[in-house]
Order: C-alpha cells, then structure tokens, then sequence
C-alpha cells in the first residue's frame, strides 16, 4: 500500500518574527499583511505564523485596468474621451501548515473566516498591506470572491495545504495609509485705527498650492473652524487640452436648511467630498447633518488632481481661531 506523506515546501529564510521582504510579482521585495474586519492583524509573509505566501502565484499588483471609451475622428483615429478605472482582482495563494492534523485545521479555519467575513453586511472589506524595507506602505480595500477549497491533492489537507485566494478590490487604487494634511489659520487682525488706518480683511486665508503627490485624483477631507459667516472653497486646474476649469463649493451656516447663524469661535464642520458628507462639530455619523448648507445645485465637491492644485478658500466674517485643514490619503497605481 503506498504512504501518503504531506508534500515539502521549503520555507524561505524570513528572519525575526514579522518576516523579511520577499519577492512579490509585479512590484518586487516587499512584505505583507491582511487586516480584518475586526481589526485583527494576520501576518502573511512570516512562516513563523503557521503560514506563508506563495509569492509565485500573487498577481494583481501592477497597475490599475481602464476601460477607455474613445471618439472616432474625422481624419482618421480617435480621441480619449474618458478613461474609467475598473475594478481589481488580487490572486494571493496561502500555504497553511501545522504541527499535526488539528493544528493545520485550527490555522485553515481561522483564516478562512478572516477573509470570509469580508462579506458580512455588518462588517465590510478587509485590508491587504503591502510594505517596502524602506518602511512605506500601501494599503487597499478587499472583500474575498473564493479560494479557501484546499488543493485536491494527494498527500494534502492531513498536516498542510494550500488555498489560492480571489480577493476583489471594489476600489483599484492602492492607497497610502499616511494621510498629508495642510493646515491654514489667520494671522493677528489688526485695528482699523490703531495706530494709523490699517487694511485687515474679514475674508482671509487666500490662495494656496496644494501639492498631491498620487497617481490619480484624490477627494478630501475638510475642517472648517469658525468663526465664519460664509466658507467658500475653489480649485483651478488647467486640462491637457490647454482649457482653463474653475470648480467651487460654498458653505453657508445661515442656510434655511441649517438655520444654524454664523459659526461661533472653536465651532467645527467637517466636509467629506467622496462620499458627500458634511458634518457640524463631530465628523461621524452622530454629528448634525449639514449637507443642505451647501450651494446646491451648483456646489462641485471636487477632488485634487495628481501634482500642484491652485486652490483658494476663503472664509467670510473670521476671526483670530478660524482655520482651515486639509486631509487626503494619497492614491496609487500599483503596491
């Protein structure tokens, strides 16, 4: 009677506890991690853990799919007329092992619910990790498709086996999980009259350059602090075609929808623009919902495109506390 014996993997020379770079098709040496929905951390380059990344099988990595819709042209070609990036699946193939039979299992069905839960309505995706020995990371959003069969081999599935993970990525850019932020506050007011007639405008702030250093557009976060009668917010960009677009958005306290009156010293709103979200005092949920404050149906919750942005934001009736802050996590290709 032949003997079925667990099939050899040699494990690569990982290091401390956390493991050591590894190649990663598409991107080269780098480690990785998957965070669940429960914010529990699985290792997934440290053989120490129980179980390991066959880097050879990874794909999914590399730069994001476009579907290009394209205008024919009188003369022959075409033009770009939209570029929609289209959404990412990761393959990412475990090897899963285990001092005998029960251990192997205990690992196998841990992670299987790891990854599984993903597709709970009440917890959402995971997040898949990527890092470089230089220590930057990117991060990005997944919810797993399939892959946790086991490999229908002999010898596998008694002490180690194998599951070739699917993992879809509703959102296709990798993003780093740095935020940058820019903060701009008014400077001292000075009296009108004292010592001599002095210029000290109510609306302050002004212009900036706000640099992104993302592959593709990123939506913002913004705090306003007040005080403020009247928040304006304003990009402009010129496009490839040499044609000059201007976009804005107001905020307005004294909306009818708001009934608020004029933003006192230290109060705050918080203006998401992916989704569209505007929050007084407390950026969650449980804030008051202030979304009818904005300008609408004119109001352009734009986003900052890759490089510098010339942005303005102005706040009407500030004072010594107003301010502004900015933050944005930055976007990328590829891991």
């Amino acid at each position: 009677m032949p003997i079925i014996t667990t099939p050899v993997v040699t494990p690569p020379d990982t290091g401390p506890p956390g493991g050591t770079p590894v190649p990663l098709p598409e991107i080269g040496q780098a480690t990785a991690q998957y965070t669940d929905p429960t914010g529990k951390v699985w290792p997934l380059t440290d053989w120490d853990a129980g179980w390991f990344t066959l880097a050879e099988g990874v794909s999914g990595l590399g730069a994001v799919t476009y579907e290009l819709t394209t205008d024919a042209q009188p003369r022959g070609g075409v033009r770009l007329r939209h570029a929609q990036p289209q959404a990412r699946t990761i393959v990412w193939p475990l090897f899963v092992q285990g001092g005998d039979h029960l251990e192997m299992v205990e690992r196998w069905r841990a992670l299987a619910t790891a990854f599984t839960r993903t597709l709970r309505e009440d917890e959402g995706p995971g997040v898949l990790e990527i890092a470089r020995p230089d220590g930057t990371r990117r991060q990005i959003r997944v919810v797993y498709v399939d892959g946790f069969e086991g490999q229908d081999k002999q010898g596998w599935g008694r002490d180690a086996d194998a599951a070739v993970l699917q993992l879809l990525c509703e959102d296709p850019y990798w993003i780093d999980p740095v935020p940058v932020t820019v903060h701009r506050e008014t400077g001292s007011l000075a009296d009108f009259q004292n010592p001599y007639p002095t210029v000290s405008s109510s609306q302050v702030l002004g212009e900036t350059t706000i640099t992104n250093p993302s592959d593709t557009t990123v939506w913002p976060t913004w705090v306003v602090t007040g005080p403020a009668s009247l928040i304006e917010f304003t990009v402009t960009r010129t496009l490839r075609t040499g044609q000059t677009v201007t976009e804005a958005f107001t905020l307005d306290p004294n909306a009818a929808a708001v009934g608020h009156g004029n933003l006192l010293s230290g109060e705050q709103v918080v203006i998401r623009t992916q989704p569209p979200q505007v929050r007084f005092q407390d950026g969650s949920l449980e804030g008051a919902q202030w979304i009818g404050a904005l300008d609408w149906p004119t109001a352009s919750l734009w986003g900052l495109a890759p490089g510098d942005n010339q942005v303005s934001f102005v706040l009407t009736g500030s004072g010594p506390d107003s301010a502004v802050d900015l933050k944005f996590n930055p976007r990328y290709e590829t891991a």
